[in-house]
Order: structure tokens, then C-alpha cells, then sequence
């Protein structure tokens, strides 16, 4: 099949962002798999192996300043005898982050340049609205628009129940019950893909992206495996985050299971995904309640009433603080780094000056 730079998400915002690299021979390329130091890209030549350039590795602070699948890179075109040398990449209109394990202050970028985020959640034993709230979070700040996935439909008589508890969470997100097994339910995800346009598939280990990616694929291109009968739970089946072409119809990043998503600086993003407590917030007494304990307190009055679910306000608190917690470690991180930058700087100086002495 051929294909297109559009049928593998381009636009012309890329196409004004890549202006600058015209002029040195450089092409445009995504990138659809990140090995440790080598990446695999698509473009209408088809899948090519490719380098960091070193000037582009110097520059990098942090891991997300890395190309991450999704990205839009500039290259220099592979040679007979080298692989291709990526330059540079190209500002990211969303990107799916978390805090990277073991490090709170390092942000890794799950998937880059994504439409939609399809949030899956199984309907078994794993099920657990709190992780579709924490999900929903991050998929708010990404830039893309969320989408929460109900799947192993099949396991269920009634999907009521979960329904009605995925609902207040969902705050208006579109929310879809899907069974991998039956491919003719999944086809309803179709409605939010398209040409060029991407998806990434997010989720704990076992709630079936893998199941899911093959369904729309249209083959058993993932490997799957079942998940433990105990508890639900996967291992890890998906081992690396890859971009897979679905031809004219679409693009769907799957990635590895989550154990637990870490947040990273999620903005703004907690009021979208807690409307309904920052609605009741504009009716409390004081403009700077906690909803702990103070007097007047419109969201406290809706957990007694029962029109808000007290687990439901733990999360919300819960959230809070750990941004907060987060955007602390972010701080005294990027103080460390300017004092360290200093100290580079002064040293530098003072042996210019030595030198001229």
C-alpha cells in the first residue's frame, strides 16, 4: 500500500514547523518504535532505522527532550552504509506524560501527536474507577480528547453497574463497552479514528489493548496473553511503545501496561476532570476551602446530601496533593539545575581569565 505523509498524520502545521529544515536536505519521518539509542521511523519510503544526531543528544536536559514514539523528526535521509541521522523534532501539538520510574522530577512522554486517548479499563475483577479518574487526568492535560473504553464486555451480564459508576468520573467523555473477543463491537471505536488521525491506547497490564489493537488491525499482529485468574492482573505483554498503521483509516500507538500511572505537571487539567467539584466549590463560603472541614462548605453539604460520592472527593484531594507534591520536586529540581549551570558558567569565566592573566 502506499502511502502518503498525510496518512501518517501530517498537517500543515508540520509542514510550516518543518520549513527551517528544507533548506539543509532534510525529510520529515515519525517515529513508530524507540529502542535505547536507535529509533525505527515511517515515512512514505517506507520504515528506516535511525540515529540521534550528537548535537541533538548535547542539547537534550532531560528525557523528554528525546524523541518519543509519535514524534514528527527531521532527518538526514539514510545512506548506503549508515543509518539515518535524526536532527531535530518538531514541536509536539499533545503528548500523553507521566513521571518517570524511580525519578520525581523526569517526565517520559508515552506517546506524542495524538487525536484521541482511548482509556481502557476491563470489566473484571481489575475494575477500579479511581485509575479512570488518575488516567482521565493525565489524558485531559495531553491535548488530546479522551475516550474511556469499557472492555471484556463479554463478561458481564449487566453493564448498568459499571456504567453507573464510570459516569460521574467521565464528566461528559464519550464512554464505550467493548469486547476484544467480538471484533464487530470494537469497530466503534472507528468513529474516532480516520485518516491521519492517531490514537494511543493506554491502560493497565491485561485490560486487553493488545486484544483491542488487533481487532481494529484486523489480525493478530500483538502478542496477547491471558491475565491471572486471582486477581485479573497481566504481565506485560506489549514490552515497547510502537506506532502501527492502519492504513488509510488511522494510526494507533499501543503502549505497555501501567502498574501505576505517576503524574506529571498536569496544569490546569484537574478542573476538567473534576468539574462537578469545582461546580459545587463556587457555592462553599470561602473562595480558598479545602473541603475539609470548613464552615460553609458547598461540596462537603453535597457528600452529606449523597449527590456527590465521598470516595469520589478522596480522589479529587488526593490528586491535589500529589500535584502539588509534584510541582515541588519540579521546583527544587530546576533550581539545582540553574545553580549547576552557574557553576559551569563561573568556572568557564574564571579560567578565561586566567588564561588573559
Amino acid at each position: 500500500m502506499n502511502l502518503a505523509l498525510e496518512d501518517l498524520g501530517w498537517s500543515p502545521r508540520l509542514a510550516e514547523a518543518f520549513e527551517s529544515h528544507v533548506a539543509a536536505g532534510l525529510v520529515p519521518a515519525r517515529i513508530s518504535l524507540e529502542h535505547t539509542h536507535i529509533y525505527r521511523v515511517l515515512s512514505p519510503d517506507g520504515e528506516q532505522l535511525a540515529r540521534i544526531a550528537g548535537r541533538l543528544r548535547h542539547q537534550a536536559s532531560g528525557r523528554a527532550d528525546y524523541p518519543a514514539v509519535g514524534d514528527w523528526v527531521a532527518m538526514d535521509p539514510p545512506s548506503a552504509d549508515a543509518d539515518a541521522r535524526i536532527r531535530a523534532i518538531l514541536p509536539r501539538f499533545s503528548r500523553f506524560s507521566r513521571r518517570a520510574a524511580g525519578d520525581p522530577t523526569e517526565e517520559q512522554v508515552v506517546a506524542a501527536n495524538i487525536d484521541v486517548v482511548f482509556l481502557i479499563s476491563g470489566l473484571d475483577q481489575d475494575f477500579n474507577p479511581r485509575r479512570i479518574e488518575r488516567y482521565l487526568l493525565t489524558a485531559w492535560d495531553s491535548g488530546a480528547s479522551p475516550v474511556i473504553v469499557l472492555n471484556k464486555a463479554d463478561l458481564v451480564d449487566d453493564l448498568a453497574p459499571f456504567l453507573e459508576q464510570v459516569q460521574p468520573v467521565a464528566q461528559g467523555v464519550p464512554v464505550v463497552a467493548v469486547s476484544a473477543k467480538q471484533p464487530g463491537s470494537v469497530a466503534a471505536l472507528r468513529e474516532y479514528l480516520g485518516r491521519g488521525r492517531t490514537a494511543a491506547l493506554l491502560g493497565s497490564s491485561g485490560v486487553g489493548k493488545s486484544s483491542i489493537a488487533n481487532a481494529l488491525i484486523g489480525e493478530e499482529r500483538l502478542r496477547t496473553r491471558e491475565v491471572r485468574e486471582s486477581d485479573s492482573r497481566g504481565r506485560h505483554t506489549s514490552t515497547n511503545r510502537q506506532l502501527i498503521l492502519l492504513g488509510h483509516e488511522g494510526i494507533l500507538i499501543d503502549t505497555p501496561g501501567m502498574r501505576e500511572l505517576q503524574l506529571w505537571d498536569t496544569g490546569g487539567a484537574l478542573a476538567g476532570a473534576f468539574g462537578d467539584i469545582d461546580a459545587l466549590a463556587e457555592g462553599c463560603r470561602f473562595r480558598d476551602c479545602r473541603h475539609a472541614s470548613e464552615p460553609g462548605c458547598a461540596v462537603l453539604a453535597a457528600v452529606q446530601a449523597g449527590t456527590l460520592a465521598a470516595p469520589r472527593l478522596e480522589s479529587y484531594q488526593k490528586l491535589q496533593q500529589e500535584q502539588a507534591y509534584q510541582l515541588l520536586q519540579q521546583d527544587q529540581r530546576a533550581q539545582l539545575e540553574q545553580k549547576r549551570r552557574f557553576k559551569v558558567i563561573m568556572k568557564s569565566y574564571n579560567k578565561h581569565f586566567k588564561r588573559n592573566d
